[in-house]
């Protein structure tokens, strides 16, 4: 592609150099540059990359798009273009130069704290076993139609981004699912690309080592509404507080989802066991409801509003009722959320990514619905991340003892952290009356294997944190740890 056609979508303050010239790859990390790529130059928050802008110049860039043009590196036959904001300008360039993939197929964002995994891989799914052919970009895994490309971002940088949406394109996919995590809306790595639909989950605190305050995360997820065009959807939880606070400036179709207030969306639950629920739900139109019942494999009020927010987004992108819920009633929960393991003494262990307060409340909340009138104890083993919000670690520890038996308290993910550091803070948001369920084990490993030895028949095991990761960084160095694995060897599985 010519950089001229880059260029002409960006609003530069200034070139140097020849714009009438080839780019062949674009790339904001200097040592994958090769001849005949652009540079993009980022201010990031550990290192800016104009002090690479020699390097990438060194291994071929024949470009570079810049905030500040370095005297020192300028070359006659390297074009140098400068941008107020990098940040703003690299969406547009990639997309530019990945053919816009986004105006060729239907891109769907979802953003909240909780539930963005579950609704876009549900989305996802249904859509593939309705005949379509469609793209995932998900915390678990990237997949462009069936073939998986593996993650380590919720939201990959917008050079891959795009590059996984071209590929979605050139595979003939009709639609793609994208979780758009407050970072990504933040750092504008979804800048480019045109959504024709948007789902909101729910806010609560998190990622406030990044954000600061609640105000700024809060935000950061409107901006993902506010940028929406008024020919896409914008379907939003209205459970939430802030549910019509993210749609209130936004110029999308809106429609919202419930289970407790009257809505476009509405759901209840039936009946509620661990193999699954059956749900009544209700959708309004211009004149009348239209009630309908479903089996669903998945448990808990919070799984119910993500199914509702994977029904409307699927009525809103044209397709029946009743195809929507035969499908519905056939998808099976994503690894790693309330994913069951069941052992020969009739105990129930269930693993999930629970690592926020909230999420933790919410699948306790769950476990408890389908223990109700019956007998068993709940044994939760969590922890919490190294090096991130230090103020929801008390949080964490109330929560699991509160709707606990008993809590085994051990080390999550503690990167650069000590463990026992962690779980020290974990501790301090208990009593001495509270202390009495709890027990302390930094290895996870011993954790799990403690829980099983503790559980007796009709128990359940919750271990919350890590859901679908197979790791743990311990000082920088990074362990296989899957919690599945664990929990199955643990009960002789």
């Amino acid at each position: 592609m010519k950089l001229t056609e880059i260029v002409k979508q960006l609003k530069p303050i200034k070139i140097v150099g020849n714009t009438d010239i080839d780019i062949k790859g674009i790339n904001i990390d200097s040592r994958k540059i090769e001849a005949g790529h652009l540079f993009v130059a980022m201010r990031g928050t550990q290192v800016d990359g104009h002090a690479f802008i020699p390097k990438a110049i060194e291994l071929g860039a024949v470009a570079v798009l810049c905030e500040e043009m370095p005297v020192s590196s300028a070359k006659s036959d390297v074009t140098f273009i400068l941008t107020e904001s990098t940040e703003n300008a690299v969406g547009i360039a990639a997309t530019t130069f990945y053919g816009n993939p986004t105006e060729k197929l239907k891109l769907v964002g979802v953003t909240g704290t909780n539930g963005k995994t579950t609704i876009a891989t549900l989305l996802y799914n249904m859509f593939r076993k309705l005949g379509h052919k469609c793209g995932l970009l998900s915390t678990v895994c990237n997949y462009v139609d069936g073939e998986a490309f593996p993650t380590d971002h919720t939201t990959p940088d917008p050079i891959e981004l795009n590059q996984l949406l071209a590929k979605m394109v050139e595979a003939g996919c009709e639609y793609a699912f994208m979780e758009c995590s407050s970072h990504a809306i933040a750092q504008k790595r979804i800048g480019g690309l045109t959504f024709v639909g948007g789902i909101f989950t729910n806010l609560t605190r998190d990622h406030l080592d990044y954000h600061k305050t609640f105000e700024n995360y809060r935000d950061a997820k409107k901006a993902f509404f506010d940028g929406l065009p008024k020919t896409a959807f914008a379907i939003t939880n209205i459970d939430d507080k802030n549910g019509l606070i993210m749609v209130q400036n936004t110029k999308a179709n809106v429609k919202t989802y419930s289970i407790r207030s009257m809505a476009d969306y509405k759901a209840h639950i039936i009946e509620c066991h661990f193999e699954g629920m059956y749900l009544g739900i209700e959708e309004s139109g211009e004149s009348r409801v239209e009630s309908r019942e479903v089996g669903v494999q998945f448990i808990g009020k919070f799984n119910v509003s993500n199914l509702l927010a994977v029904y409307g987004a699927a009525r809103m992108l044209g397709k029946s009722a009743e195809d929507v819920l035969v499908v519905l009633s056939t998808l099976k929960s994503v690894a790693g959320r309330l994913e069951p393991i069941r052992s020969a003494e009739g105990v129930t262990g269930l693993v999930d990514y629970a690592h926020t307060p909230d999420a933790l409340t919410n699948v306790l909340n769950a476990i408890h619905e389908v223990m109700e009138g019956k007998e068993g104890e709940i044994i939760t083993v969590c922890g919490c991340g190294g090096n991130r919000d230090k103020g929801k670690r008390p949080l964490m520890a109330q929560e699991a003892v509160k709707q606990s038996d008993k809590v085994i308290i051990t080390s999550d993910n503690p990167r650069n952290e000590e463990p026992q550091d962690i779980i020290n803070d974990m501790l301090a948001g208990l009593n001495a009356r509270q202390m009495k369920k709890v027990l302390t084990i930094p290895d996870r490993h011993e954790a799990i294997k403690t829980a099983t030895m503790l559980a007796k028949k009709g128990d359940v095991i919750l271990v919350a944190g890590k859901g679908h990761e197979d790791y743990q960084i311990i000082k920088g160095v990074k362990h296989h740890f899957d919690d599945r694995e664990e929990l199955r060897n643990a009960f002789g599985l």
